[in-house]
Order: C-alpha cells, then structure tokens, then sequence
C-alpha cells in the first residue's frame, strides 16, 4: 500500500473541494487516528489488521488534504504510552512501522515529485535500532523538500516533548550559552520536536474520544478541534470536508485572537528584554543604583546584539545537533533506550 497515492475524485467530491478552496484552506492539519483496534474487534479480525486498515486509511487522508491543498499534516502513530501494551501487540506494531517505511523508502520518486518533507516527533532511540536507522534515512533523505510536509508522532508525548525542551534549555544555560534572560516562549518553541513547523490549523480526533491524549499540547491552543465518533478506518472525505468548513466558519475569529494573543506576547517578551539588559547593564557599570533607568543607545545596541547573537548560536546548536543524530542513527551508531516505566 503506497503513502502516496494518485487517485481520481468523483465530481461531487471535486465540486465540494473547489467549494472550500473559495474559502481560506487550513495550512496544517493533525489527526489522531483512534480507533483501529476497536474496528478491528467490531468486525471480527485481529488487532494487527485493524492497524494495517488504518494505515490504508491515512493513506487516503494524505491524499484528500493534497487534493484540498493542505500542505502540512501530522498524524499520531505511536504515543511512548503504547509501550505499556502487551509486548506481542507492541511487536507488531514495530514490524508494521518497518514495513510502511521501507515501502515508503521505495517511493523516493513521489517524495520528490511532491517535495514531501518528512519529520519525526518523539524520542526515536525507544525504537528497535532497525527500526530507527530507516526513520532516520526516510528523514533525511527528505530533509530539503520544502513543498508539503509529513510530521509523524512516533514514541511521542507532548510532555515528554516540553520535558526534553526544558532540559535542552538548562543544559545551554548551565553551559553559560544562553542567559536567563533569553530564554522566550520563541526558544521553547525552537526547542521542541516541532521547531520547524507551524501549529495544527485543525486536529482531529475519531473514535469518539474528545480529549487529546497527550498530543500536541503546546502547539493547538490556537486550534480548532473536530471529534468524529466514527473510527479511525470508518474516516471518510465528507469527515474531512466538514472539518475544514467548521475551521473556515471560526477563521476571522481565531485569526482575531491569536493576534491579540501574539501582540500581548511581543509586548511583554519587549519588556521583560528591557529589564534584564537593565540588570545586565548595572552588572557591567557595578551599580546596584535601581536610579540607573537610562542605557546609552549604544550600550543597549550592544547588549541587544549579545541576545540575538547567543539565541541565533543556541537555534544553530539545535539544528547541527539534530542532524548530527540523524545521521549517526541511519549509519547504525544508536542503541535502543527502555521508555519510561509510570
């Protein structure tokens, strides 16, 4: 079963996507595809082809948002949570996580043919080491494409996302490489799994569930949530259509707040800047006059060139040290870490 594939819209479908597309077309859509093994039990079958349908499922999905003109997706696969499942469910799912990414690895002509950039959020090094080295070659091998984007949550939790931000950040500071003063909603942002993309427009989950369940925390508090009590291999395009028309009816009012809320963020990441190139100022004069409000323009130059300097070498480190992995794992030099036991 192909990730990719090329089919022909009936023209009712084709005449409701050209409807929506008179309307703004979400960027960025995440599904959490729930419900697999549920179908799978409904229709008398084993859990494995529950996923295996799944799969099948996400591969039409990707295909309706190409056709929508959605450019960026990103799909919930596997939560470190699954760990906990039986140890032969777990198996399986890791041989068909091998499976989809060999198949996908053989596809190298429709990544580039539609420029799909391919990202991994999660702690890849609980994976099997097989396992890690083809994620790892499917990433970069995709890394450059900059047309459509496919972000997989593999061995993920948003928690564990925010928790690995936070200590990245520490180690820096402890380091000396960055201040306090410079750390910003900015540099957590840079700092997560998802530095490089932009926030889900849309997330939807089906099985019924109306919770998150860990996913993208940080990332859709701006989002519009769709809940569809169907599962996830029942998903059909109309599901996909009314998600989209749901978004497009909020969309001057999300816009509206999530202005307000970045100007109110500017604001105060500007004054917080300002008082602590104040402190920074009276440790450089050794002054400890609270009187001494005024820097001269070209000590405050100054210090604002630090900042930007120490943050751009901190966003640089991130970057280098990511694909330093990257390609240590694809070349074999990685082990697999036990998750986490609760």
């Amino acid at each position: 079963m192909s990730w990719i594939r090329e089919s022909k819209r009936s023209w009712l479908e084709k005449f409701c996507i050209n409807v929506l597309k008179t309307g703004p077309i979400p960027r960025h859509v995440a599904f959490i595809m729930d419900g697999n093994r549920r179908y799978a039990t409904k229709n008398g079958m084993e859990k494995l082809k529950g996923h295996a349908l799944g799969f099948q499922k996400l591969s039409e999905t990707l295909e309706w948002c190409l056709d929508l003109g959605i450019t960026e997706v990103t799909i919930y696969t596997f939560s470190i949570e699954n760990f906990k499942r039986p140890k032969e469910e777990v198996n399986c799912l890791m041989n068909l996580a091998r499976d989809k990414f060999r198949e996908l690895l053989q596809e190298k002509d429709k990544l580039d043919k539609y420029g799909v950039c391919i990202r991994i959020f999660g702690d890849i090094t609980l994976l099997p080491v097989d396992l890690q080295m083809l994620v790892a070659e499917a990433v970069l091998y995709t890394y450059n494409n900059t047309e459509t984007y496919l972000n997989v949550c593999l061995a993920y939790t948003s928690r564990e996302e925010i928790t690995s931000a936070a200590k990245e950040i520490a180690t820096e500071v402890a380091k000396g490489n960055l201040l306090e003063g410079d750390i910003n909603e900015n540099i957590l942002n840079h700092s997560l799994y998802s530095s490089k993309s932009t926030n889900p427009d849309i997330v939807i989950r089906t099985s019924g569930e109306v919770r998150l369940s860990d996913f993208l925390l940080w990332q859709s508090s701006y989002s519009v949530l769709s809940f569809y009590k169907v599962l996830w291999p029942e998903f059909r395009i109309w599901h996909l259509f009314l998600a989209v028309l749901y978004y497009q009816h909020n969309y001057l009012y999300l816009k509206k707040i999530k202005e307000k809320h970045d100007l109110k963020v500017k604001q105060n990441e500007e004054l917080e800047e300002i008082t602590f190139m104040l402190e920074q100022y009276k440790i450089m004069k050794d002054s400890i006059d609270d009187d001494l409000l005024d820097i001269p323009a070209s000590e405050m130059h100054q210090l604002e060139s630090e900042m930007a300097t120490r943050r751009k070498n901190f966003f640089n480190h991130l970057d280098s040290e990511h694909y330093r992995k990257l390609v240590q794992i694809k070349e074999g030099n990685t082990v697999q870490n036990e998750p986490p036991v609760s």
